[in-house]
């Protein structure tokens, strides 16, 4: 892999954005620059250069970019709101950005018409990067294996996961396959303007999801179907979920259950050369999380 400047991880703590600046070290691209709210509880690698900010404090920001060639960009708000000064900054000194976008996004319709508010506000920045000017990558993942974590205070207390929508299909994919081909993007040619569908191997309902948690956790797990309400009402009550995102979620949820059955891609394959790990993949590597 090609040898670079400086790259800036915003959102580095995270999922995603951990995985990305580990694996940058890894593949000695450069050096790596990290965005994080709380770089004192940081917990980043040794040889990452942290730094206190986010997108929305614009001189933490234009601070961190100072110096950078390239940006991963993870977009955390619910909408487009400071996108266009975010990408501004980001044109004033870096060539070249990869965004993790949504797959929510719709190819070929306006952003004002995406049927989903998340793909709407994903649009919006994948527009205003689009117009910048700068070399650009969109990373749209499906559903992200990590969402499952949301029951594992279920799991805590018992062996039955309760929710709505239980034969909801989706193609859950690793963060860590997400940031390989996050990193690829950032750091080789050949990715410019390309917008990359990123899906695991397999499409497995989320009754088929509790059930491969149980069997790698070893134990007999099962979903209880509650009613939209009912579901609604628990994840109101749930102080680790945020409120302002349960109806998106339980709509997201009614629409996927409503529309067409997923579909897989080798996008990360054909990036990485690696295939996309499985759900058990995911979940051998998170069971402590389920602890």
């Amino acid at each position: 892999m090609a040898t670079q400047g400086r790259t800036l991880v915003t959102g580095a703590t995270g999922k995603v954005g951990r995985q990305v600046v580990s694996q940058l070290l890894a593949a000695g691209t450069g050096e790596v620059r990290a965005l994080t709210r709380t770089p004192g509880t940081a917990r980043l690698p040794d040889g990452v250069e942290v730094r206190r900010g986010g997108l929305s404090t614009p001189a933490a920001l234009e601070e961190a970019l100072r110096g950078v060639s390239a940006v991963f960009l993870l977009w955390p708000f619910h909408s487009a709101g400071p996108a266009a000064a975010v990408v501004e900054a980001i044109r004033r000194h870096a060539d070249r950005v990869v965004l993790l976008s949504s797959g929510a996004v719709v190819d070929g319709v306006a952003a004002e018409r995406q049927p989903h508010p998340v793909g709407r506000s994903h649009a919006v920045v994948e527009q205003l990067i689009e117009r910048s000017g700068l070399r650009w990558t969109h990373l749209r993942p499906a559903t992200f294996a990590a969402n499952t974590l949301w029951w594992a205070g279920q799991l805590r207390t018992g062996d039955v996961v309760r929710g709505a929508y239980g034969a909801v299909p989706m193609a859950l994919v690793h963060e860590a396959d997400i940031a390989a081909v996050a990193v690829r993007a950032l750091a080789e040619d050949g990715h410019d303007g390309a917008a990359y569908a990123l899906t695991g191997p397999a499409v497995l309902t989320q009754v088929e999801q509790v059930r491969t948690i149980g069997e790698v956790l070893g134990r007999p797990l099962r979903w209880e179907e509650l009613s939209r309400e009912a579901a609604r009402r628990q994840l109101l009550a749930d102080d680790g979920f945020p409120d302002a995102f349960v109806d998106a979620l339980l709509d997201g949820h009614a629409g996927m259950l409503a529309g067409p059955r997923p579909v897989t891609t080798g996008t990360i394959e054909a990036v990485t050369g690696t295939p996309a790990r499985t759900f058990r993949d995911w979940v051998a590597d998170h069971v402590a999380d389920f602890g």
